[in-house]
């Protein structure tokens, strides 16, 4: 894969004290090993190359840990948010001199066991400014707020699902940097906020997977990865 890939890692993770009170959620052990590890594992085993960590809340920690990436088979940077949490949006926004033209976004908080290929190839035939990866869902998982019919992502909207939305924001994002160029400079707002305004105007590409995703957001959702992995290493 040619792209680079930044990561979002700079959150508080208040669903997740005490744990998170005195390590940041990206170091989370999951199966014996901090999760950013295992998301950097499969990065190297996608044939990424570089990858940007945007951190903030106690994200000393984790460039302690990873340093430049160099153990990991990878060219490892750093965009901080500072003494302001700068949120999803922000974070990107200020990362750009680090990402270049387009780059590929993933959450600090989830692994995807997709193959980031083809959804490469499918954002680059689109000719679009981005590209959102979504999932059946049916409020399965979180609720559902894409609304994607034949093949067509037609709104994405955060805050305002409606019955008819059956997909959700699977977690990998392929974004043109010229899509942020016009929020300000350090100023904190959200990723969402990007999507839908994209959305809305057609400029938003959907790519359907199928396979489930896993994260660490939550207590449940951390035994349902460990028990994803540890499966994983028996098979």
């Amino acid at each position: 894969m040619s792209l680079p890939v930044a990561i979002l890692a700079g959150g508080l993770a208040t669903r997740l004290r005490p744990i998170t009170e005195k390590i940041p959620k990206a170091l989370i052990e999951v199966a014996g090993q901090p999760f950013i590890c295992r998301q950097l594992n499969y990065l190297r085993d996608q044939a990424v190359r570089r990858v940007v960590l945007c951190i903030g809340y106690l994200g000393e920690q984790i460039e302690t840990l990873i340093g430049n990436g160099a153990k990991f088979g990878l060219d490892v940077r750093y965009a901080r948010d500072g003494p302001t949490l700068l949120g999803t949006g922000g974070a990107l926004r200020q990362a750009l001199p680090l990402l270049g033209e387009q780059f590929v976004v993933l959450y600090g908080d989830s692994f995807l066991p997709v193959d980031f290929a083809p959804i490469e190839g499918a954002f680059v035939a689109s000719g679009k400014p981005a590209l959102m990866t979504v999932l059946r869902n049916s409020n399965r998982w979180d609720k559902s707020n894409v609304l994607f019919q034949d093949g067509r992502l037609i709104e994405y909207n955060k805050h305002a699902t409606r019955p008819e939305m059956e997909y959700i924001d699977y977690g990998l994002g392929i974004i043109s940097a010229r899509t942020l160029i016009g929020y300000p400079e350090n100023q904190p707002f959200d990723l969402a906020e990007v999507y839908h305004h994209l959305s809305v105007e057609g400029q938003l590409i959907g790519y359907e997977v199928h396979e489930r995703f896993y994260e660490i957001g939550s207590p449940s959702g951390i035994r349902e990865t460990e028990e994803y992995f540890l499966l994983k290493g028996k098979a």
